[in-house]
């Protein structure tokens, strides 16, 4: 009787181990621009509510560091 339960035990153990969700992993861009200033003639634009600054024919966000650029 004791070798059944430690059997059933090693396979619930077994089962809550393994995992069936897969990592997904975002590929980052490997190069990002980061503008400290803002030139005076950007616009203040928003897009599904959230700010952007365009300038240029690009699309900034803010962030600690300046502005960086982003695709929409």
């Amino acid at each position: 009787m004791m070798r059944y339960v430690v059997y059933a035990l090693a396979f619930v153990l077994t089962l809550s181990l393994n995992s069936c969700a897969r990592r997904v992993v975002v590929a980052q861009p490997t190069t990002v621009t980061v503008v400290k200033k803002l030139p005076r003639q950007h616009k203040v634009v928003r897009v599904k509510g959230k700010r952007y600054y365009f300038f240029n024919g690009r699309h900034y966000r803010k962030t600690r560091s300046g502005y960086v650029i982003v695709r929409l």
